[in-house]
């Protein structure tokens, strides 16, 4: 739910920002990039903190290297993050960000099926992560 925050927050923070006055953000589309990059900036923070061994119980067991796996899918999100915000890789970076959401699917089904926790706290049940996959995937597609 954390990212969701993130990402409505951070939407909201920066039309304001814009309203007050910061040119740049007087649309709402430089507000929606601005705010995914930092919703992905976040969700890759937690690839290195204390919620990582949470990360790596996620990933399915078909998978190697889950370690390896957490740690690479923070820089791509992270690469992605910052990409979204240039006219010139904006493209590319939306692209990868969706594929990276859908290629790790599979691990939020996992978490929920097996409930397991993030930093002690229960993982939302499949429907919602899978309805906040969507709105996460909107957002990229509409901020690119």
């Amino acid at each position: 739910m954390a990212p969701f925050i993130a990402l409505l927050g951070s939407f909201l923070l920066f039309r304001l920002v814009g309203w007050l006055g910061l040119s740049y953000f007087d649309h709402w589309h430089p507000s929606l990039e601005a705010a995914v990059c930092a919703m992905f900036l976040l969700t890759a923070s937690a690839h290195w903190g204390k919620r990582r061994p949470d990360l790596i119980r996620m990933v399915p067991a078909v998978f190697p290297k889950p370690d390896w796996i957490v740690t690479v899918t923070g820089w791509l999100e992270i690469a992605g993050a910052i990409g979204i915000l240039f006219p010139a890789t904006s493209r590319v970076a939306s692209i990868g960000l969706i594929v990276l959401l859908v290629a790790m699917f599979p691990a939020n089904v996992k978490a929920a099926r097996e409930r397991l926790t993030i930093n002690g706290k229960p993982v939302p049940n499949l429907l919602l992560r899978t309805v906040l996959q969507l709105v996460f995937i909107g957002a990229i597609l509409f901020a690119a």
